[in-house]
């Protein structure tokens, strides 16, 4: 079969799966459109695919189809299509268009390995991995995200406050300052803007880091990062509506100022990209220095 044929192989698997699963992807981009938690789903397909033909163009793909195992994908994504298309297990709906969504990408790996096998898989496997984000968080794990950016986040500020000697007292997600009560309600945990720095950072260190361990430790690094950009914009909002003007409490910065600290946060992850670029160059020149010393002792010997 020519590489053609194996495209068009392809192409044929997608438009299925856009049949077959037609309502749960009209659901998640309702979903997508109407929840600051799920903003960050609309983002994934298109850097998805930007990110598959960066590296199709990068790397030599060799198509050598893997029948059984991309049929194994596929018949696993079949059978939990159907699970929660009758809903067997008695999901609630958030969590069943997460399953759905979850087997749709199964699907695609599966026809990814069974069209043009593993090796490509492998040259594609952050990006196909990167298309599991579009599944929506279960609502148990939605919770304890955004509880723990509530509490992360007022934690977080208070250090703030007193940093900046302003009596605080903090109880759960609620602080108080002189003239002002504060709750770090879940509108203001900011989910939207780290779950968008955290996969800016994804993708950014994809793109400019080798190394896997400086990828992960990046990435890591964007989680306190966003609670502290959080702490920062509660910090701000305050400090400002207590001594500048009240207006600032329910003002533009406080209903849409958010973009303004993830763009903080996004530099800061940018100079850390940075760093940890510039040690990966030195790295293999370090190793030649060395390498050629060793070289002229011999010599010198």
């Amino acid at each position: 079969m020519t590489d053609r044929a194996r495209y068009i192989e392809l192409s044929a698997l997608v438009a299925a799966s856009l049949v077959i699963w037609w309502h749960p992807i009209a659901a998640n981009l309702k979903l997508a459109l109407s929840s600051d938690a799920h903003t960050h789903i609309l983002l994934i397909l298109p850097l998805s695919m930007a990110l598959i033909y960066l590296a199709g163009k990068e790397a030599r793909l060799t198509f050598e189809p893997r029948v059984r195992e991309g049929g194994i994908l596929l018949a696993a994504a079949l059978l939990l299509r159907a699970v929660t298309a009758g809903n067997a297990w008695h999901l609630s709906p958030n969590d069943l268009l997460s399953l759905s969504l979850f087997a749709l990408v199964i699907w695609w790996v599966g026809s990814v390995i069974l069209c043009l096998g593993l090796q490509t898989f492998r040259s594609l496997l952050f990006p196909l991995c990167f298309l599991f984000l579009i599944a929506p968080f279960p609502e148990h794990v939605l919770s304890w995200i955004t509880g723990f950016l509530q509490n992360q986040s007022a934690v977080a500020a208070s250090i703030l406050f007193r940093c900046a000697r302003v009596p605080v007292t903090r109880d759960g997600i609620m602080l108080s300052i002189p003239g002002l009560d504060i709750e770090v309600a879940r509108e203001c945990s900011s989910i939207r803007s780290s779950m968008m720095l955290i996969i800016t950072t994804m993708v950014l260190a994809h793109l400019f880091l080798r190394s896997w361990w400086k990828q992960a430790l990046l990435i890591l690094i964007a989680i306190p990062l966003s609670i502290a950009k959080n702490a920062l914009r509660i910090f701000t909002i305050a400090e400002l509506g207590t001594r500048v003007d009240p207006g600032f409490l329910d003002g533009r910065l406080h209903r849409h100022g958010g973009i303004v600290f993830w763009g903080l946060a996004v530099a800061v992850v940018v100079v850390l990209l940075w760093g940890l670029a510039r040690s990966e160059l030195r790295t293999p020149v370090a190793v030649e220095g060395i390498a050629e010393g060793r070289a002229g002792q011999r010599r010198g010997k």
